[in-house]
């Protein structure tokens, strides 16, 4: 009697285990913007994305600029890379934002200027250290790039005596482009 209990407990454990499978992915979500990003913790996803490269052959430099714009906001990019070949390619590789103007971004948001005219502005600055890029995928021949990007905002709130009373802090993440087209020119 003991061995049939026994074996009725474990057979009842086994059924039990297997019908505790995990759980699969039974589908996925695909973007089809050409730039996406979490903007203060949601997701935003581009109407119209720009992108130039453009050739300087004085300074020769290359400098790929990306813009994508969506329920009144902005995000540009501006990277701009040492280079000796006049071509439509770009190095990869990951990029900060230091104290020097090779990269450049900014999160902006539309405000109504001294004329009543509504301009895009940029929300805080970025401080040396607070953003990345990183190009992964550059097809020079169809002119298109792919990388991520990261970076955060600080803007100082001032009382009416000039002093900062509080930061307001944006952060833009899990930014990505996509097989973004660009035009390349040089001059």
């Amino acid at each position: 009697m003991k061995k049939i209990s026994l074996i009725a407990i474990l057979l009842s454990g086994l059924l039990f285990l297997e019908n505790c499978k995990k759980d699969t992915v039974v589908a996925t979500s695909v973007s089809t913007s050409l730039m996406i990003a979490n903007i203060r913790d949601t997701s935003w996803y581009t109407d119209t994305v720009t992108s130039t490269l453009v050739y300087n052959s004085a300074a020769k430099t290359k400098t790929f600029t990306c813009e994508g714009t969506a329920n009144s906001k902005k995000v540009t990019i501006s990277l701009t890379r040492p280079s000796s070949s006049n071509t439509s390619g770009f190095p990869l590789g990951t990029f900060t934002v230091d104290a020097t103007p090779n990269l450049q971004m900014a999160f902006l948001t539309p405000k109504r200027d001294s004329n009543g005219n509504i301009v895009y502005t940029p929300n805080g600055v970025i401080q040396p250290g607070s953003g990345t890029v990183v190009v992964s995928t550059v097809d020079s021949v169809k002119n298109k790039m792919t990388g991520t990007f990261n970076f955060t905002t600080v803007v100082n709130n001032y009382d009416s005596s000039g002093n900062v009373i509080s930061l307001t802090v944006v952060a833009v993440s899990g930014g990505g482009f996509n097989g973004v087209p660009y035009t390349f020119t040089s001059n």
